[in-house]
Order: C-alpha cells, then sequence, then structure tokens
C-alpha cells in the first residue's frame, strides 16, 4: 500500500492538480490518486477559477498533510532531495523558485482566456489583448531559461519543478492554437512527450466529466 495520497480533480480540467500530480512523479513518490469529482462544489471552484481551493492537489504523507502546489513542491524537494524537482547551485535554485512562482501567483488573464481542456481543440482561437501579453511575458521565461542553461527543459537536460509548473501551459497552447517561435514550440514538445505527459493526457481523454462553461466556444 503506497504511504501517501494524492486529491486530485479532473484531468481533463484542473491544471493545478496536473502540477501536484507531475511532481509527485517527478519526485519518485509513491503514492495513491484520489479522484475528487468535479461535481463537487469547491473542486469546481477551483477549477472556474472561482475560489481557491484546499482540496486539490492535497498531498497527505507519513501523517503530514500539505496542499497548495508550491508547498508540495518543497516537501517533496525535502523529502526526495536528489530527485531534481530544484537545481543543484543555490542561485539556479533561486531562478527557478522565481519563474515557479511568478506561474503559480500571475498570468490570471492566460487562465480566464485559456483554460486547461486537454480534450478540445480551438484552431484559429483569437487570443485577448491581455492574455496574449501573459503569453509574452512567459515565452520570454522560456528563452531565458533554455538560452541559460541549455534545454531541452527549462533548467537543463533534466525535467524540474519549473517544468511540472509551466507544463499546463503548454497544453494550453496546444488547445488554442497559440503560435509559437520554434524553440517553444520545441519546448512544448518536449514536455507533452514526457511519459507522466503522455499517461495524463490519456487518462484525461478517457474521463467522462464535461463541464459546460469550458467545453463552448470562445
Amino acid at each position: 500500500m503506497a504511504q501517501a495520497t494524492l486529491s486530485i480533480s479532473s484531468k481533463n480540467y484542473s491544471s493545478w492538480s496536473l502540477r501536484g500530480w507531475l511532481l509527485a512523479k517527478f519526485a519518485g513518490l509513491d503514492f495513491k490518486e484520489i479522484i475528487v469529482s468535479p461535481d463537487d462544489a469547491d473542486a469546481r471552484k477551483e477549477i472556474l477559477l472561482l475560489s481557491p481551493s484546499i482540496l486539490v492537489p492535497c498531498l497527505r504523507h507519513n501523517g503530514i498533510k500539505v496542499w497548495d502546489t508550491l508547498a508540495i513542491a518543497e516537501y517533496l524537494n525535502e523529502v526526495k532531495p536528489r530527485s531534481g524537482l530544484l537545481p543543484a547551485t543555490r542561485a539556479v535554485r533561486a531562478h527557478c523558485r522565481a519563474v515557479c512562482g511568478e506561474m503559480h501567483s500571475g498570468f490570471s488573464s492566460l487562465r480566464s482566456a485559456l483554460p486547461m481542456n486537454l480534450k478540445a481543440r480551438f484552431p484559429g482561437h483569437k487570443v485577448w489583448a491581455r492574455a496574449a501579453g501573459d503569453i509574452e511575458r512567459i515565452t520570454t521565461i522560456w528563452h531565458e531559461c533554455l538560452d541559460t542553461y541549455g534545454g531541452p527543459f527549462l533548467f537543463g537536460k533534466k525535467r524540474c519543478m519549473a517544468d511540472a509548473m509551466y507544463a499546463p501551459v503548454a497544453t494550453r497552447f496546444v488547445t488554442y492554437d497559440v503560435k509559437l517561435d520554434p524553440a517553444c514550440t520545441a519546448y512544448v514538445g518536449h514536455v507533452l512527450a514526457m511519459p507522466e505527459m503522455i499517461a495524463w493526457i490519456a487518462a484525461a481523454k478517457r474521463e467522462r466529466e464535461e463541464i459546460d462553461e469550458l467545453d463552448m466556444e470562445f
């Protein structure tokens, strides 16, 4: 029996669930998934960005309960320090934490305009001006990291906390047909080719639940 459990919601719609799940997978933690139905009122509010929820993702490990994705990441880095969730040197760790924090607390226009929906495709989607500003900032972050650390992931050859935090954005760019330059397109490809992402997306496509507000033509 797994020592840990991770509560998550819809694999199709819940970007924060995906982040928490990837962090646990990257850390090599043995855990059991507990699925909170998107019909749950609090989980639905979280998915629709109406309020934060401590329901998902929520990690329980050795009697300790941790919610909030950044808190989960830092906890996993403590219990699995050799997993590479954070880079090895202080300066690079600081950079990684900064870009993760920016993802965690920012980009509200992108979240509203391009909600995660792995089963949908909106070719030629028109992006709001404010969301376009968020996209420009995200691709700037990606370029800085890829240029500085050599790729293929944001902080080098091994995926880390930052890649988990930005993975849902990579799926949004595909869902809404966001045009990217070659370097960012290649990064999206590397993220989506990770075995963990392949497994998550396959599970998302098997889900029967639908949230009408997120399946409409925008």
